[in-house]
Parts: structure tokens; sequence; C-alpha cells
């Protein structure tokens, strides 16, 4: 693991690493709200800035000549003391934090609920996707710590929300609103990995345009009757 004083230069040194070809394991992204989260959950120490998880595999000196390499990155963009862990129980104690990550933002306001969403972009609009986001959030009421699988552009926000308070739950959907669009307009999706459902089977139209007819054609010839998850994903 290893941190970085702005998300900006966490995004760099991830976008240089899978522009590398280096075949990592795991590659995660935790923002600095998040790592509070996880030293008030965990009783935890780590520092308090934006930080990489990362995980190699294949064989030792597979593993040494990718270590090296990333090191270096890591390194030109900005990173700290890097710490590593070889075994087992070394490597799950660092990767608790990742683990917990849902119970670590609930942390950070007790009580509240998480309204939990997560958009994908190429890599190579990441950054401005993760500014665009970070923007939006600085003038905002409510705290969203952020987690990503960040090698594959895939990131996750949890607004942390009194969903018994209508403003707050329509401040998020206002900020999840604006994730949904950055995304979209930087050639990603609206989701990469939570799914569809009926959360965000009305932003696949602006996401598919016209294509999004071939879907409800399939939808009909396939399923006349409607009764296969009625109401969810193409709405018939």
């Amino acid at each position: 693991m290893v941190s970085f004083p702005d998300i900006a230069q966490a995004v760099e040194a991830v976008v240089q690493i899978r522009m590398a070809g280096i075949p990592m394991a795991r590659l995660e992204l935790l923002d600095a709200l998040m790592m509070e989260g996880m030293n008030r959950h965990a009783g935890m120490d780590y520092l308090v800035r934006p930080t990489l998880f990362l995980e190699f595999h294949g064989s030792e000196a597979e593993v040494q000549g990718q270590v090296d390499q990333v090191e270096s990155l890591l390194q030109q963009a900005g990173g700290g003391t890097i710490q590593w862990a070889s075994a087992p129980e070394e490597r799950d104690r660092l990767w608790h934090a990742r683990h917990n990550a849902h119970y670590a933002a609930l942390a950070l306001r007790p009580g509240c609920r998480a309204m939990a969403t997560d958009v994908c972009v190429p890599l190579s609009h990441l950054a401005e996707c993760i500014a665009r986001v970070q923007k939006d959030l600085s003038t905002s009421s409510l705290l969203a710590p952020l987690v990503g699988h960040i090698g594959d552009g895939n990131f996750h926000l949890q607004y942390l929300i009194d969903p018994e308070a209508p403003e707050e739950v329509a401040e998020a959907q206002r900020l999840h609103e604006a994730l949904v669009q950055h995304a979209l307009s930087l050639g990603g999706t609206c989701t990469g990995e939570h799914g569809v459902g009926l959360g965000k089977a009305k932003y696949l139209r602006a996401e598919f345009g016209a294509a999004y007819g071939l879907l409800e054609q399939l939808k009909m010839a396939i399923d006349p009757q409607n009764i296969m998850n009625p109401g969810k994903v193409v709405a018939l």
C-alpha cells in the first residue's frame, strides 16, 4: 500500500501502471475520506491520504520484476513510503481496510445509511472523471467516500445520508445524477459493477442511443409476456 498527497497523483500512478502493461492481481484506490473511516472503524492509524492497495502475482522472478517497475512508477507519481507484505497474515492485515470499506464509510457518520453507486470510464479519462466528482462533492453537505477497482476505471461512491431526511435523499440523487452524466460524457458507462436493475435503467437510453431500441426488440422477442425480471433493465 502507498499513499499520495492528492487523488490526482494516485490516479496518474494507476494510469502509468496500466499503460506499462504490468499484470496486476489487484489495484484498488481509497480516497482520504475513506481512509479516515478505516481509522475510525478498525482503530488503525493509516495516513488520511488517497491510498493505493496493490497485489502482484506470478513466479518469484516475475513478481520481483513487476515490483521494481511499479515501485519506480509510484515514486515518479509522487507516492510516499511503500508498505510491503508477503506473508499471508500480513497481506490479510493490509487488505482488511479494503474489505471493510462499507463499514468504514458508515463509521464516518454513525447512524447513517449508505446509498452506494458506481461508474466506469476509460482509463484515459479516469483522472478527469474523479476530479469532476470531487468538485461536486466539495460543494455538497453530504459525505461520500470513494473506493474503486481503479485498475479498470471502475470506482464507487457511498453517499452517507439520513433516509428520513428528504433533503439529504434529494441531494444524494442530484450528486448521483451528476456522477452518471460525467461518466457518460467521457465515454464511460453508468455502472461498472453494481448492475442496472431498477436504479439505473433510465440511463440506458442515453448511454446506448439507438441501440437501446434493439434491446427492447430482443426483450419482446424472447419474453413477449414480460415475465422475466419485469420492469428491470429494459422496461416494457
